[in-house]
């Protein structure tokens, strides 16, 4: 320590190189208070930052720290070999940048003289430069961006989980500096640095409170390139020149440093950073994990990065990828179990030789990523069996239909023997590493094979109930027709007794064939109802078409009973005949016919519609003064008949009057001026 103090005192070194803590994790007490009383640091109180540098071993960091803060640290000379210069912790003031700067620079990584314990202290001093800096620079090689080692991943990982857990994480900024920049756009390297970082980050068991903190709480990160100090010197200086300017006023809010709130004053930065180390370096829970552990980890994950990439251009795996795309693949499941278990031999054999837990961890993360990366090959597969059954179901459900059982029984067995099918083949489908459930799968499935039978349900009803309509329709309409051209006493009340004993049987029929569709006994109700309101309908719509023609059959009726006697024989006329009174009879006869059809009699409710038309039309006058006023009190002048609802009426009073009085016009000539 003494000579290089001298350094300091007797060489007039402004920035007094001090070493802080040696090889052996001494910290050097006597030496710091040299340095804080000849730097008069403690007068800073909290105007003051801590830049620590981080890199590999021969990278030149002590280079750059000299060049980029006018320090005096000891430098490698190339002529010697690429052998490690820095040993242990050293610190210096950087010269002429406010506020007062102090620079450590620390060993570097991957030190070849060294084993488990120069890895060890290399990470403790990892952790100390986190716990005391407010920037961090991590040197680098450019072409190692993106090689985990290379690029301190392993122990940016290490400190920074220990960090989290024993410190109290402040906000610090990281400052990637690439070295020995090539055509890569830095955007790009900057880019792939920040997925590093972020993917350290991620990985961390946090403690509660910060469970879910996001990296920018913690880190402020920061990149930037050099070109070669060997071949482009100059351009070397000039960047490293532009790069200095941003350590001026670090401290201001817009700066590079980054949390300022828990600073303590310069005055105490010894005693704070000397107990740091003492908690580092005593603690058996910050133990770093061995250089063996730490190599098995990395290798292991490189070999299992390595199998991720072969299994991708597997082209067994890329030609059943590209088929199960579009159908199903037999044996699809045997085949992918037959890939994935090579891809994991391969790895097993390569990984024998590294530590068997870290080994099988990689392997639990390869076998992970592997089924991943499969796992849309497999939902594929079981998208074509779910299409496949459900098509099969309705074939051969249709086909199951023409059969004598019945619809529960044929869909319930159609069903069960289907779905027991998809089941067996998702099983030949499955892959042995996994517990994959394809429970979702089959509940949709089942879900498009009820909507199915719904839909086909409802169909069938549909057509069921239009053929009993159909079958309504050919029994009752001739019968019904007949009637009412008969249009006697025992028209209605003969139809009333017809319609019901064929609604009867046909709702029976009806209500047997429903039973075998599992349907609740509302819908069955009213699909009866349904039926027998259609009979009635189409008694209904027979009527009113008779209604319609009625004048024509009035007088067809009318020449009938005029030209014909009793036994329908034609009637000889004699100047004995009573012309008059067969005119008359006639003429009620035709009535008759029109207060049949005037309204439809369904129930057995008495109405006077006969009558009245007898007392109103028979006894009128003849045509020749049918033109006179009607009569205040005629019993025709209504729309409505007593005792008749009007949903009922076929013919209303002062229709019937409107068309008894075109009748008895048009049949004139019949008779002449009998009546």
């Amino acid at each position: 320590m003494t000579r290089e103090l001298a350094r300091c005192d007797d060489m007039g070194d402004s920035s007094c190189p001090t070493q802080l803590i040696d090889r052996d994790g001494v910290y050097n007490v006597s030496g710091m208070e040299n340095f804080m009383e000849t730097m008069k640091l403690g007068e800073c109180g909290v105007s003051y930052a801590i830049v620590s540098i981080l890199g590999p071993q021969s990278s030149g960091k002590s280079t750059l720290l000299n060049r980029l803060f006018h320090t005096n640290f000891r430098e490698m000379d190339a002529f010697n070999g690429r052998s490690q210069t820095t040993q242990g912790i050293w610190l210096a003031k950087c010269v002429d940048i406010e506020p007062c700067t102090i620079i450590m620079d620390l060993e570097g990584f991957d030190g070849r003289g060294g084993g488990e314990d120069e890895a060890a202290f290399e990470m403790q001093s990892a952790l100390f430069a986190l716990a005391i800096s407010d920037i961090v620079l991590i040197n680098m090689w450019c072409h190692d961006i993106g090689h985990v080692h290379g690029a301190n991943i392993p122990q940016l990982q290490i400190v920074f989980q220990i960090m989290m857990w024993f410190f109290s994480p402040r906000k610090i900024t990281l400052l990637f500096v690439i070295r020995d920049k090539t055509e890569t756009p830095l955007e790009m390297l900057e880019a792939i640095l920040r997925e590093d970082i972020q993917m350290i980050w991620d990985s961390l068991k946090k403690p509660l409170k910060h469970i879910n903190a996001p990296l920018s709480e913690t880190f402020n990160v920061e990149v930037v390139a050099l070109s070669s100090f060997e071949e482009e010197e100059e351009q070397f200086n000039e960047e490293v020149a532009k790069l200095r300017k941003r350590f001026f006023y670090s401290i201001s809010p817009c700066g590079l440093a980054g949390d300022r709130r828990s600073i303590i004053s310069a005055s105490g930065f010894s005693f704070n950073a000397q107990q740091i180390w003492k908690v580092i370096k005593e603690n058996k829970l910050l133990d770093l994990p061995s250089y063996k552990v730490l190599v098995a980890s990395f290798r292991c994950e490189e070999i299992a990065n390595e199998k991720i990439a072969s299994f991708s251009n597997n082209e067994e795996w890329l030609h059943l990828e590209e088929a199960v795309q579009n159908s199903i693949v037999p044996d699809f499941g045997k085949k992918l179990n037959s890939i994935l278990e090579n891809c994991l031999i391969s790895y097993d054999k390569e990984a024998v030789y590294f530590d068997d837990d870290v080994s099988t961890s990689k392997r639990r993360q390869l076998e992970s990523k592997l089924l991943q990366f499969v796992q849309p090959a497999y939902h594929s597969m079981l998208g074509h069996l779910r299409s496949k059954t459900l098509e099969d179901f309705k074939v051969r459900f249709e086909k199951a239909l023409k059969s004598e059982e019945g619809f529960v029984v044929v869909a319930n067995d159609c069903t069960q023997s289907l779905m027991s099918a998809f089941n067996e083949a998702c099983k030949d489908a499955g892959i042995e590493q996994t517990t994959w459930d394809s429970s979702k799968v089959r509940e949709k499935l089942q879900h498009d094979i009820n909507e199915h039978v719904i839909l086909v349900r409802k169909a069938k009803l549909s057509e069921l109930a239009t053929f009993y309509e159909k079958k309504l329709n050919k029994t009752l309409s001739k019968p019904v027709k007949v009637l009412l051209d008969i249009a006697n006493d025992d028209t209605w009340p003969t139809i009333r007794r017809f319609l019901q004993r064929e609604s009867k049987t046909a709702l029976s029929d009806f209500a047997l064939a429903l039973s075998s569709f599992d349907i609740d006994q509302t819908t069955i109700e009213k699909m009866l109802a349904k039926l027998e309101e259609s009979a009635i309908i189409i008694v209904e719509y027979m009527a009113r078409e008779k209604a319609r023609m009625v004048l024509m059959y009035m007088k067809d009726r009318f020449r009938t009973k005029f030209n014909n006697n009793f036994n329908s024989i034609l009637r000889l006329w004699t100047r004995e005949k009573d012309t008059k009174t067969i005119t008359k009879m006639a003429l009620l006869a035709s009535l008759k016919l029109l207060s049949v059809i005037a309204a439809i009699r369904l129930d057995e409710d008495n109405d006077n519609v006969e009558k009245t038309l007898q007392l109103a039309l028979v006894n009128v006058p003849s045509s020749s003064t049918s033109n006179k006023s009607i009569q205040s009190l005629d019993p025709l002048a209504s729309s409505t008949w007593e005792d008749v609802p009007s949903m009922r009426t076929l013919i209303t009073p002062v229709q019937c009057k409107s068309l008894w009085r075109q009748f008895m016009e048009e049949i004139e000539w019949y008779y002449g001026t009998i009546i």
